[in-house]
């Protein structure tokens, strides 16, 4: 990974991340997950709501927390013009985006991942295939998502990028992916159902696409959004006096 990744980008990013006040944002899902999933372990009638309950609610703090993390890692140094000191430095500009990538996907699964693994593991049991494939399903969905919304951060500014994923989340992905045959194609959420449930095997999770077609479909978003945001990021012009 030598001349992909930056050490001192990523420690940064990531010291960055976690100093702010947003890190107590950051660990309210992992509360939430775990909490639910035991209130209901301990009052819920029945087995049949853990792939229900822990499909939505765990992929949906996923999709938002990679929204808020996966364009915090870059928009906080776009908003204050910091970025224009890292892009004065040697480093390129697709190792600034894989490191600060990279970091948003450490982010995401340490703060939802783990979490809904945990509230899985309550639920369902450690070894379950439930537990396992929600878990790989959120580790696929915190690399596409993070894609995305970096990408989205480097076109636009941190703002409208913002509102725009909010859009992908709860209109694109929430309502128009469920009710209109072919939308799932392009929906990170519906490659991570696909990809948890080629391990779990519950049609409760209901994936519109096929284990096969999600992964491809998956590498090839994420591909594309990080060659984007590098193009992107490439366009910010460094002059003399600006990073005074």
């Amino acid at each position: 990974m030598r001349g992909l990744l930056n050490g001192v980008v990523l420690r940064v990013t990531l010291r960055a991340a976690m100093s702010r006040k947003r890190a107590v944002l950051f660990a309210l899902p992992a509360i939430l997950l775990i909490g639910v999933a035991a209130v209901l372990k301990a009052t819920a009638k029945g087995t049949a709501w853990p792939p229900d309950v822990l499909s939505i609610l765990g992929y949906l703090l996923l999709a938002l927390t990679a929204l808020i993390v996966g364009g915090s890692v870059l928009g906080a140094e776009i908003d204050d013009g910091s970025i224009l000191h890292l892009l004065a430095t040697p480093v390129s500009r697709r190792t600034i985006v894989l490191s600060k990538y990279l970091a948003a996907v450490a982010l995401t699964v340490a703060f939802v991942g783990i979490p809904l693994y945990v509230a899985s593991a309550i639920a369902a049991g450690a070894a379950s295939k439930l537990t396992i494939g929600l878990l790989v399903g959120a580790l696929a969905g915190a690399v596409i998502y993070n894609a995305i919304f970096l990408m989205l951060t480097a076109v636009v500014s941190p703002g409208p990028a913002l509102a725009i994923g909010l859009l992908y989340i709860l209109l694109w992905e929430g309502l128009l992916a469920s009710l209109v045959p072919g939308v799932g194609l392009l929906s990170a959420d519906h490659y991570s159902l696909a990809i948890a449930n080629s391990i779990a095997h519950s049609s409760a999770l209901q994936p519109n696409l096929t284990v096969g077609t999600a992964v491809g479909l998956g590498i090839v978003v994420t591909a594309v959004c990080l060659a984007l945001a590098t193009i992107c990021l490439s366009g910010f012009n460094v002059k003399g006096g600006e990073v005074a």
